[in-house]
């Protein structure tokens, strides 16, 4: 690599911006992202929304597609536990989630780059929240280099 290569690569690394994929409940994420989009408050702009019926329904898969898709990170959030309208829904994503990230880090990529959270259709100001502490784990952590598929 050239000294010049080289310059590039680390004026493009410091302004480089994670893209992050996230997957959110229909019933309550969706709408606490409505709500805190509506209410105008900021956050960065760093993700693009796949609305699901229920957290339950995300497949594992999907998010280890999305990592491989060249996604810096992923957001899945649902219904606080005991408010889900498919009853366990949530409770089921929790389970996989938590196997999921076992299973990531022995794949050698950092369980940061997988995230979880609860947010309700009332709570926008957590949803930001929550994309503000994500994007600022991921931007941590750099660009994803394992697994991205060329």
């Amino acid at each position: 690599m050239t000294v010049a290569e080289e310059k590039s690569q680390i004026k493009e690394e410091k302004s480089w911006e994670p893209k992050i994929l996230a997957f959110l409940c229909n019933w309550c994420s969706y709408a606490g992202a409505d709500l805190a989009g509506i209410s105008r408050l900021q956050y960065p702009p760093n993700i693009r929304v796949v609305r699901v019926p229920c957290s339950g329904r995300v497949n594992p898969f999907y998010l280890i597609k999305a990592l491989q898709a060249g996604w810096d990170g992923v957001l899945v959030s649902g219904c606080h536990p005991g408010d889900c309208h498919y009853l366990s829904g949530n409770l089921v994503a929790r389970r996989r989630f938590a196997i999921l990230k076992d299973i990531v880090e022995f794949m050698g990529i950092s369980p940061g780059r997988l995230n979880f959270s609860w947010v309700s259709a009332a709570e926008g100001e957590k949803f930001s929240k929550v994309v503000k502490e994500v994007v600022e784990k991921v931007k941590k952590l750099g660009p994803i280099r394992k697994m991205v598929k060329e």
